[in-house]
């Protein structure tokens, strides 16, 4: 049988600016989180994301256990 793997949205403790969202979603995708930051900081100033999505973002995902 082929087991396959899954990642986990989580907010990282190590790499975090405000809340890690960003950062969460950018190791969840396998994408740079400096890209991610600014395409979030982007989309927020100009309409396409709203500052609430950020927020519940920042409730809903869950925050790494500390090593």
């Amino acid at each position: 049988m082929n087991r396959q793997t899954y990642k986990d949205l989580i907010r990282p403790t190590d790499d975090r600016i405000i809340a890690g969202v960003c950062a969460g979603l950018a190791d969840f995708f396998g994408l740079d989180s400096s890209t991610v930051r600014l395409a979030t900081l982007l989309l927020i100033l100009f309409g396409g994301l709203s500052l609430w999505v950020y927020i519940i973002l920042w409730i809903i995902v869950p925050s790494a256990p500390r090593r």
